[in-house]
């Protein structure tokens, strides 16, 4: 138990000792595990978003400008006409100015009250829902084609553009995450051997009564792992925290709801601590291993 003691104790004081080294090993950790972080989330969110694009069975289909209500009542009675439609609801473009205005706020709705009747700039439109979705680009197409429509919302480009930028974020990240990674533990190895050289004449004495690799290993390994946790705890605090603010503010602008962070937060804290503590390890391992091979003399000399 004692031995415990004096190698967690001799780890932590390490940190200590050559806190500047430690600072510069937390920093970077912190930034790959922060990237690491984000890239996933934003994975997530393109994930969600593209389910929800490609789940959907309806669209919204927008008339000219201008096209009197009751052709755009002729127009919608075509639209029921063709196969594979289920439902066609009207929407007025008094009704759609109404709902524009209960988003954006009544403080931010007043210039928008005198735009009723002929002074709406928005269009009449249909919410159309189909009953097949497996045709769903031949029903868009056949739409677009009856005269008077003028747009129709095809979610289905958004699908493929959403999930281009997924691949590009994946694919970059994944090379910045690596970079990062590498420079992670070579920041953190040379901590290790900072320690070391400065323990050079304390690992002598103790090689040379008989100490294990093992037994001197550990303080420097505790040194890693413990660098790799305070990186693993803050980077997860600072995720979740940017997080929320970023979600809180595209929710107050755009009709988009990013994932709730909330249940995912032990998740995320969790999976950085043992992601910080294992490159923590990891770093030890690698900046003391080729110096235990050295007999006492040669490590005084180092």
């Amino acid at each position: 138990m004692n031995n415990i003691r004096y190698l967690f104790r001799e780890g932590v004081r390490n940190i200590w000792s050559n806190r500047t080294m430690s600072l510069a090993s937390i920093g970077v950790l912190v930034s790959c595990l922060l990237l690491t972080g984000a890239a996933v989330l934003f994975s997530m969110n393109i994930s969600a978003a593209m389910a929800t694009v490609e789940g959907t069975n309806s669209v919204r289909v927008y008339m000219d400008k201008g096209l009197p209500v009751l052709s755009s009542l002729k127009v919608g009675e075509q639209i029921k006409k063709l196969d594979n439609i289920k439902s066609c609801q009207f929407i007025s473009k008094d009704d759609a100015l109404q709902k524009v205005m209960g988003m954006i706020g009544q403080k931010d709705s007043t210039l928008l009250k005198d735009m009723t009747g002929k002074d709406n700039p928005l269009p009449d439109a249909f919410q159309v829902s189909f009953q097949d979705l497996s045709k769903y680009k031949n029903t868009v197409a056949q739409i677009k084609q009856i005269q008077g429509v003028s747009s129709v919302n095809d979610y289905s480009d958004v699908a493929a553009k959403l999930t281009n930028l997924d691949h590009l974020v994946t694919t970059v990240g994944f090379w910045i995450i690596l970079l990062l990674s590498l420079v992670s533990l070579f920041i953190i190895s040379n901590t290790i051997r900072v320690t070391m050289f400065s323990h050079r004449l304390e690992i002598n004495i103790m090689k040379s009564v008989g100490a294990t690799n093992w037994f001197v290993r550990v303080p420097f390994i505790v040194e890693g792992v413990f660098i790799g946790l305070l990186s693993g705890l803050l980077s997860s605090m600072i995720l979740c925290l940017l997080y929320d603010k970023l979600t809180g503010t595209l929710t107050s602008i755009t009709l988009f709801s990013p994932l709730d962070i909330g249940p995912l937060q032990w998740r995320i804290t969790l999976l950085f601590l043992v992601a910080g503590a294992l490159f923590g390890a990891i770093g030890g391992v690698i900046s003391i291993g080729k110096y235990l091979k050295k007999e006492g003399g040669e490590i005084v000399e180092w």
